[in-house]
This record gives structure tokens, C-alpha cells and sequence, in this order.
């Protein structure tokens, strides 16, 4: 089973950080990504409506043979806590190793979380950070904008839209001082430069895809699952919606052309 692949999924392209980071940490890995492009976003859903894609999500994961699942989104991490207890392999979500790298940043016991609305409202990083020490004092912040400026290419911190949005936003966290910052969605690295130029270099930016894929490799090595095939992991792309779309912006964020490598499916047909 040590060679089946890692299944990874988002609400949409966010995911494609962890994805990303995966392939540096672990190349040797194949990969499985399902992006629900046709019903992002997550965070603005009820809980109902989250639960519900997650499971639909995870149930075409595990038909693909899938030896490890990752939600590689801040949402479903948040909000269905109890994801991991119906499935037949590892899983992990994005909370416990990014809120625990945040912990060990931080020097003045200020980090700030931002994510989607649902993510914000669980306060799961929170939670999980008091709960690891409580003596830190955390700012939560939900930006809904912050999704679909991703989704439809806005990232540069020289725009003048991206920087008018992160400003409104995350003032608020740069007047309280806070040192270490958690990108609790998967989408946000994209907007990681405008969002570190705008609260100063001192501010530590935790990368949720990049802690979980380094926790997803603690994980593997725990149950002697890791591929030793000794050779270079294949990665494979299912969406929800319109391919080309997504095969654009996936190259722009992994840095390799993924035209050939993206399937269209119809989610609620998988079941």
C-alpha cells in the first residue's frame, strides 16, 4: 500500500499550496487532488452544507485507492471535526500542525488567525492554540474576499485591489502588534507577498499547506506508509467545474503545466 497515493482535496484551488508543498517535501509520492471548483467556496456554507461536500469529497478520494487523505482546506478542518473517525485511512487536517507551528513562532504571544467566515466562526485555531499554551492571546480575523480574489487571478501586491482588501482587512491585527500570523486558508499563500508587505517583515506568515505537509510526512513515517519505490510520484487533478480554467491557474501555482493531468467529474454522481 506504501506506493497508493496521497488524496488531497479543497473547495477549489487553494489546495494546490499543499499540494505544492507536498511535491518538495515528498517527491517520491503520487498525488490524487479534487478541487470542488463548481461549488467554491466552502466558508460562506453551514455547517450541514460543509459536512455534506466533505464527505462527498473524501468518498472519491477513497475510490481511487487512496492510502492518506488530507483536507487541505482551513474550512472543513474547522467545521467537520469528526471527518477522521469515518474513514478506513490516515487523515489529517490543517488545524493541529499549522496552529502548533504558529505556537512555537510566536515571541510576543500575539498571533493573529485569518481565514474564511466559517473558519473564523469555529474558532478551532484558537481553541487549538489555547489549549497548547494558554497564555497566548489570539486576534481572529475572517477575510470572505480573500477566496475569490485567488480564484479569479488577483495576487499581486502591487494591485491595487489586493491592497486595498488586505488593508481592510488586517489592520486591525497590525495595531494590536501581533508577531506571527496563521494563513488559515490554503488560498491565502497566493497573497502571502501583499499580505507580508502590509504588516511589516517581522511578521511570521505560518503556511498551512507547508505545516500539513510536513505533518502528513510524520504521519506517513509513524505507519511505515512512506513510498520507497525509488522513483519520481505522478500527480493527477479532478475538478468540479470547467478544466481549462483550473489547469491555468493550477500551472501558475505549482510552476508546471498540469494540462494533460486534469479530469472533469461530477461530484454528486460519485456516490
Amino acid at each position: 500500500m506504501s506506493e497508493s497515493p496521497i488524496g488531497i482535496f479543497d473547495s477549489g484551488l487553494g489546495g494546490l499550496t499543499a499540494v505544492k508543498e507536498m511535491i518538495s517535501v515528498l517527491p517520491q509520492e503520487n498525488i490524487i487532488y479534487f478541487g470542488d471548483t463548481g461549488r467554491v467556496p466552502y466558508g460562506n456554507r453551514s455547517r450541514e452544507t460543509i459536512t455534506k461536500y466533505a464527505n462527498q469529497d473524501a468518498a472519491f478520494l477513497l475510490s481511487k485507492g487512496v492510502k492518506m487523505i488530507i483536507a487541505a482546506c482551513g474550512t472543513v478542518s474547522s467545521v467537520v471535526t469528526d471527518l477522521k473517525d469515518n474513514l478506513p485511512v490516515i487523515y489529517t487536517g490543517v488545524v493541529l500542525p499549522t496552529a502548533t507551528a504558529a505556537v512555537n513562532a510566536t515571541r510576543n504571544g500575539k498571533i493573529g488567525v485569518i481565514g474564511t467566515s466559517a473558519t473564523i466562526n469555529s474558532g478551532s485555531y484558537k481553541k487549538e492554540i489555547l489549549r497548547q499554551n494558554s497564555r497566548i492571546t489570539v486576534y481572529q480575523q475572517d477575510c470572505p474576499l480573500f477566496v475569490p480574489l485567488v480564484e479569479n487571478g488577483f495576487s499581486s501586491p502591487d494591485d491595487k485591489i489586493v491592497q486595498l482588501i488586505v488593508e481592510h482587512y488586517l489592520k486591525p491585527l497590525r495595531d494590536v502588534d501581533v508577531d506571527t500570523v496563521i494563513l488559515g486558508c490554503t488560498h491565502y499563500p497566493i497573497i502571502a507577498p501583499a499580505i507580508s508587505r502590509f504588516l511589516g517583515r517581522n511578521v511570521q506568515l505560518i503556511d498551512s499547506g507547508r505545516e500539513t505537509a510536513l505533518y502528513a510526512t510524520h504521519l506517513l513515517q509513524e505507519n511505515n506508509m512512506l513510498n520507497t519505490s525509488g522513483k519520481l510520484g505522478t500527480s493527477s487533478y479532478y475538478v468540479s467545474d470547467t478544466v481549462d480554467d483550473f489547469s491555468r491557474l493550477a500551472g501558475i501555482f505549482l510552476g508546471r503545466n498540469v494540462n494533460d493531468s486534469v479530469t472533469h467529474i461530477d461530484i454528486e454522481l460519485q456516490q
